[in-house]
């Protein structure tokens, strides 16, 4: 008995999946979305020690962020310039200063509307880690950029 009750369920559920072949598909963009790239974009640009001047990869990376949102409103636009612990603390400040403006201006070069530029610049506060480690990959620039569609 409990081999033909098993038997009639498993022809029941043929039965019910045999139906899934004539079911057309729907059109992909009526189900799935394309996401916006207009969002909130994080990247960092590195400078050579004691630099303040782009390299082609930093171009390129600055690039390809605004080709990337070139359909979008730019909101904001946040730009942190950092250095190592090598050197002066007033000379840091002034190369960590030197490092964002360079990134702004590339950026604003890069023909996009003027948004909010927030610049700002950390020198080599945070470079030296409470072991005393030196943290050269703070060569660098964090640039945050708010973004929302255009409407």
């Amino acid at each position: 008995m409990t081999r033909f009750i098993g038997l009639a369920a498993l022809a029941v559920a043929a039965a019910g999946l045999s139906g899934c072949g004539v079911t057309r598909f729907m059109d992909r963009s009526a189900v799935v979305a394309e996401p916006s790239p207009c969002t909130t974009k994080r990247f960092e640009v590195y400078f050579a020690d004691s630099e303040a001047r782009l390299t082609e990869p930093a171009r390129q990376a600055i690039g390809m962020t605004a080709a990337q949102l070139q359909g979008c409103d730019i909101r904001k636009v946040q730009v942190l310039g950092l250095s190592d612990a090598r050197g002066g603390a007033t000379a840091n400040q002034s190369l960590s200063e030197r490092r964002a403006v360079a990134v702004a201006e590339a950026l604003a070069a890069a023909g996009w509307p003027a948004p909010v530029f927030d610049v700002d610049a950390g020198g080599e506060e945070g470079a030296v880690t409470d072991a005393g480690v030196r943290e050269p990959m703070r060569r660098r620039t964090e640039v945050v950029i708010e973004a929302v569609p255009r409407r």
